[in-house]
């Protein structure tokens, strides 16, 4: 599964943005498709992701409340509404296809091994204070 992310940009601490991730290939099958972001000097942080099954999401705890995540499976795209935007939510976000996710200590995390699909270029996504 190929995927491209779009809808970054800059935004003002309390705005909003909406992330697009959009599969290159019908998305069936048992794995979800989530979105990390990185920031320089930092690991990767699993922010959230959905089920392209049934529908099911996961959030890690820095994001709850804040970030949606949808789909349209029409179309094979999965959406992360954010609000409420902070400086600490500046990154590259991404988006992946993996089959097994953990949430653990509120904590989204994934292995490489069970990734099925990358996406591209990544989007910045930069909050300003």
């Amino acid at each position: 599964v190929q995927l491209v992310e779009s809808g970054g940009g800059l935004r003002q601490a309390g705005g909003s943005l909406r992330l697009s991730c959009a599969a290159s290939e019908s998305t069936r099958g048992n794995y979800a498709i989530g979105w990390f972001r990185q920031a320089p000097g930092k690991e990767r942080e699993g922010l959230s992701c959905i089920s392209v099954r049934d529908g099911t999401t996961w959030y890690a705890d820095s994001v709850k409340g804040r970030f949606t995540i949808s789909r349209d499976s029409t179309k094979g795209t999965v959406f992360l509404q954010m609000n409420a935007l902070k400086p600490e939510d500046t990154a590259l976000y991404s988006c992946v296809a993996v089959r097994y996710w953990r949430l653990v200590g509120g904590f989204l995390r994934w292995d490489d091994a069970d990734v099925i699909g990358r996406g591209g270029q990544g989007t910045q996504v930069t909050v300003s204070s």
